[in-house]
């Protein structure tokens, strides 16, 4: 195993995947590649709008890029990955990197909201198991 893509969302379950992320590559002497993905700036074109008409949203949008950004450097300096900052669906997105980098394995997260959360919102972590295409290592959140 040569390379390891590993999904932070900076939400509870960052901590026990990076963990995980840090013990598999030490293992396998396999490059890590840390990822997080942020939903892209809605378009409210479909209303008639412009993004013109909602600069609020795309300052937001700006000000999410640059902490996440800050943020995930800062994780993948410090267990020596390389930080990868996307946009778009996050599983679609997730699924393209691990095709770019050619990564043997994927190790994300897992919320454990509930069939109906999971229902409603969808999973990132469910379609990942459902369309992996290299094995995948979904990491519980903690309970202290």
């Amino acid at each position: 195993m040569k390379t390891i893509v590993a999904a932070v969302d900076f939400s509870d379950s960052t901590p026990g995947v990076m963990e995980a992320a840090k013990a598999q590559a030490a293992a396998f002497g396999a490059a890590l590649h840390l990822v997080h993905v942020l939903e892209p700036e809605p378009s409210y074109t479909a209303y008639g709008f412009t993004p013109d008409e909602f600069p609020a949203m795309h300052v937001f949008q700006e000000e999410a890029r640059k902490r996440a950004g800050a943020k995930l450097t800062e994780l993948a300096t410090a267990c020596g990955a390389e930080a990868k900052l996307l946009e778009g669906s996050p599983l679609h997105a997730l699924m393209d990197l691990v095709k770019e980098v050619g990564a043997e394995m994927v190790i994300l997260g897992c919320h454990g909201h509930g069939m109906v959360a999971s229902l409603l919102l969808g999973s990132v972590a469910e379609g990942m198991v459902r369309k992996a295409v290299v094995p995948t290592m979904i990491v519980p959140v903690r309970k202290e």
